[in-house]
């Protein structure tokens, strides 16, 4: 019986470590700013979605409503979000991003940016093409992966 997780074209488990080791490279980099895994994802899903509801982040981030509620507090305390009431219904609170927390994440991405292009310079033309050739069907497998 075929694997159904490994084509011809396209080693699925081989796909995944490669993905799973480049995440960790990325997340691991030196950071000006020292904060929790939960807290920058937080921090990224509100750069994508802001506002949401507390509920809402809760089971973005796959954590507890009272996990959520203290790293919002905590971001909140730093003013990097705002918690606003729901302009279509009082009794639910929204929390926002401020340009502070949206900045922390673009400054993050730039020094990612910096540290992942000195990697790349050592890379052939062949393979960075083979990158740059991915980059569509990579961004298609998020945009389909969110949908799910």
């Amino acid at each position: 019986m075929k694997n159904k997780h490994v084509s011809k074209e396209l080693d699925i488990a081989d796909f995944v470590k490669v993905i799973e080791s480049l995440t960790r490279i990325n997340i691991r980099l030196p950071s000006i700013d020292k904060l929790s895994f939960t807290t920058l994802s937080v921090l990224h899903t509100l750069t994508l979605s802001s506002p949401m509801r507390l509920t809402e982040l809760t089971a973005t981030e796959q954590v507890t409503q009272s996990a959520i509620t203290q790293i919002v507090t905590r971001l909140e305390r730093d003013g990097l979000v705002e918690r606003r009431s729901d302009p279509n219904d009082g009794r639910v609170v929204l929390v926002h991003i401020t340009p502070q927390g949206a900045n922390v994440i673009d400054s993050r991405r730039l020094e990612r940016i910096s540290r992942i292009a000195g990697f790349a310079e050592n890379l052939t033309r062949e393979e960075s093409q083979a990158i740059a050739d991915a980059i569509p069907a990579l961004r298609r497998l998020v945009e389909i992966a969110g949908d799910a």
